[in-house]
């Protein structure tokens, strides 16, 4: 079974194919297999059956709690540098206030769309590339940064507001996946799949038919609005659930290290999906 994550389908490791450590039904057993082997830097691991080289490197949870510190990092600085080079949207000066509005749409704009294509290339590399996932990190801050900006702006404290409740959410929801020990089935991995191409493909034609001034309004700021992100951070939990999951049996492969980039990468893609998520709700509830 493939992850709801659109980071992780590439990876024979994050979907069963790793070797022997997974049974029939795509469970990682306790014992590491031997299928995986490292070959050059940059090159893909060598083909199942080959014994990887004694004493090379293997993903582990503290690889990757550090790339993603690192992801996240970055991510947060490109913010803090987006938000400093905007400028002072609330001037009096009307033409500084327009000049600095400006700056932020396109500084939103460079790092919606220029995080979205890399996002893309990473999800599709069968090798994970550290510099590009090291990219996406800085274009998707752009994008946080100027849109935070703009709805802090608007409504006075909200950002903290949404790094507190992404951080609750990724931390609850960690906590519940651990203490619970929920175990993710077939089922509840389609069922996740399903509502995540319904969600993003809902809220694409909405995108497209406000163009024809025809919007339903799944991506505005009303009740339906409201709905749609909500619908979204749930998703989101489920989205952390199995990115937990494959990440596990990442580890019970015992896949490349290099893999961790890719992990760090998966879950920082959901991490900014929670947060732009729970941004909106808190718009949403303040504005009204």
């Amino acid at each position: 079974m493939q992850s709801s994550n659109p980071v992780f389908r590439r990876s024979d490791t994050f979907n069963g194919r790793g070797g022997s450590a997974y049974s029939s039904y795509g469970s990682p057993t306790r014992t590491a297999p031997s299928s995986w082997s490292v070959g050059a830097p940059g090159q893909p691991p060598q083909q199942p059956g080959q014994q990887a080289p004694i004493g090379s490197a293997r993903i582990s949870i503290d690889s990757v709690v550090q790339k993603t510190g690192i992801t996240l990092g970055l991510l947060v600085v490109s913010a803090a540098v987006t938000w400093f080079l905007v400028g002072d949207i609330t001037s009096a000066d009307t033409e500084v206030a327009d000049s600095a509005l400006a700056r932020a749409s396109t500084f939103a704009l460079l790092g919606v769309f220029g995080g979205f294509g890399l996002s893309m290339v990473n999800s599709f590399k069968r090798v994970v590339s550290p510099p590009l996932v090291l990219a996406y990190s800085v274009l998707q801050g752009m994008a946080i940064g100027a849109i935070s900006l703009i709805f802090e702006t608007m409504y006075p404290g909200i950002v903290m507001g949404a790094v507190l409740g992404t951080t609750a959410a990724f931390a609850g929801t960690l906590t519940a996946y651990k203490v619970l020990n929920i175990q993710v089935t077939a089922k509840f991995r389609r069922g996740v799949i399903a509502a995540m191409f319904g969600f993003v493909a809902v809220t694409m034609l909405d995108f497209v038919l406000s163009f024809f001034g025809a919007a339903i309004g799944f991506n505005g700021f009303g009740p339906l609005g409201l709905i749609m992100s909500i619908l979204g951070v749930v998703l989101g939990v489920f989205m952390l659930i199995l990115d937990f999951d494959y990440v596990e049996k990442a580890i019970a492969a015992g896949a490349p290290e290099r893999e961790s980039w890719r992990a760090a990468f998966g879950l920082t893609v959901t991490i900014v999906w929670l947060y732009v998520e729970i941004l909106r709700i808190l718009a949403i509830l303040r504005g009204d």
